[in-house]
Parts: structure tokens; C-alpha cells; sequence
């Protein structure tokens, strides 16, 4: 069985945030998708382990925020590759509060959706919330970020906790120009791509980057690279 099939299926990118006891707290899901439109109810799946999801099943209510195809890898990886139990992901985001009380998150997002749960299906490692959509805004026109384009263009990986995860095999080949991954979160500094998030340009090898150049993913320093082989 090629497991490697499932890949193939096409996802969104999504911030997917909820509330508790005053706090908010959001992560990057792919796993989102409308089951009716009327009423209309969307479906989202959280691992179990994050912190969001025992935000959501604690207020029983969500917003799922729809990332644009411009979105930074620095917006991504605070809300993919960090957890709310060690920082306040809504610290430097801008941001409001729905009908529901959770948070909509307003920058590189094109639009949101914000839900109350009606039903939950627990699936093993992680739960599907299945909500009642409350209120929803198209935000601006942009195009959304899809999934693909998250690891294709961005060279964006996915969390262990994400419903998507594989584990990757080791390349074989050596590549010509030495690219370089995170160990913390396995994102591959590709100089032939260079970090233009960060201001870094196309063609930089990764030797010569600053010592305070950190991961655009997940903050790493630049020591916590290895050389891919």
C-alpha cells in the first residue's frame, strides 16, 4: 500500500481558534471542510494533544480563519510550529472577537467562518468538531493558501500533531547546493529559494547567513540546522 496516496488529496490552510476562561488560543489546521449549507455546518480536525482542542471543547465554539496565499512563514509557524501553552499566540496578531467571544483573527487571512458545536466524533488521535456556522465575512479578495502551495512554494512541513502528517524518507541524492533543515520542525532552507520572508534573497547559501538568522517556521536558531544528505 503506497500510504503516500493520501497526499494526493487537496487540503486549505486554516487558523483554527477558540477560547477559554478568558484566554484565546489558535493552530494551523488543514483538515476543514463544509458538510451542509443549510444550516450550514463546517467540520474541523484537532489532534487531541493541542491545546486548542481543549479550548473548543470547553467552550464549544470555534472560528475558523481562511489563510491567504501571501501569508509568511513567521504568521504560519506561530500558530503551527508553537504552542499556546508556552506562549500568547494572539500577543502580536492583530485580531477581534466574534459573536461567540473567539477570536477572528484579521491579518493574511481572506475570510472566516466562526461556529458552534453541535457535534463531536472522536476519530483515535484527534477529534472532528462538527459546527453550526454563526457568522462569516469575506475579509478581502485575495486567493486562499492551499496546502499544496504551503509545501511546494513555501517549503512549509507539517506538525507531528497535524492529521496529515508523514514521516519523510531520506533523499538519496545529495543536492548540488546544500540545503539545510530544522530539526525542531523540519523546515528546509533551500538557498536556491533563500527566505525572502525574512529579507534573505534567492542564491543564499545557507553558511553565510547571519548567526541571529532563525527558523522562519518555528524560531529555531540557526545551529539547530543539519545538512541534508
Amino acid at each position: 500500500m503506497n500510504i503516500k496516496t493520501i497526499q494526493k488529496i487537496s487540503y486549505g490552510m486554516y487558523v483554527v481558534s477558540s477560547k477559554r476562561d478568558g484566554k484565546f488560543n489558535g493552530q494551523i489546521a488543514n483538515t476543514v471542510f463544509q458538510i451542509t449549507s443549510e444550516p450550514p455546518t463546517l467540520a474541523v480536525s484537532i489532534n487531541k494533544q493541542n491545546l486548542t482542542h481543549e479550548y473548543i471543547q470547553s467552550s464549544g465554539v470555534f472560528v475558523t480563519s481562511i489563510i491567504s496565499k501571501e501569508a509568511p512563514m513567521p504568521f504560519i509557524g506561530n500558530f503551527g510550529f508553537k504552542s499556546g501553552r508556552d506562549i500568547d499566540k494572539f500577543k502580536e496578531i492583530k485580531y477581534r472577537l466574534g459573536k461567540t467571544g473567539a477570536p477572528i483573527v484579521l491579518e493574511h487571512t481572506i475570510g472566516y467562518l466562526e461556529c458552534e458545536v453541535l457535534n463531536i466524533i472522536d476519530v483515535g488521535t484527534h477529534t472532528v468538531f462538527i459546527g453550526k456556522v454563526v457568522d462569516c465575512e469575506i475579509l478581502t479578495d485575495e486567493e486562499p493558501m492551499t496546502y499544496a502551495y504551503y509545501h511546494q512554494i513555501k517549503g512549509g512541513k507539517s506538525p507531528k500533531t497535524a492529521p496529515t502528517y508523514i514521516k519523510e524518507e531520506p533523499k538519496k541524492a545529495v543536492e548540488i547546493s546544500s540545503k539545510y533543515k530544522c530539526k525542531v520542525c523540519d523546515y528546509v532552507y533551500d538557498p536556491e529559494k533563500g527566505d525572502p520572508d525574512c529579507g534573505i534573497k534567492p542564491g543564499t547559501p545557507f553558511e553565510i547567513l547571519s548567526d541571529t538568522w532563525t527558523c522562519p517556521i518555528c524560531g529555531a536558531p540557526k545551529s539547530e540546522f543539519e545538512k541534508e544528505t
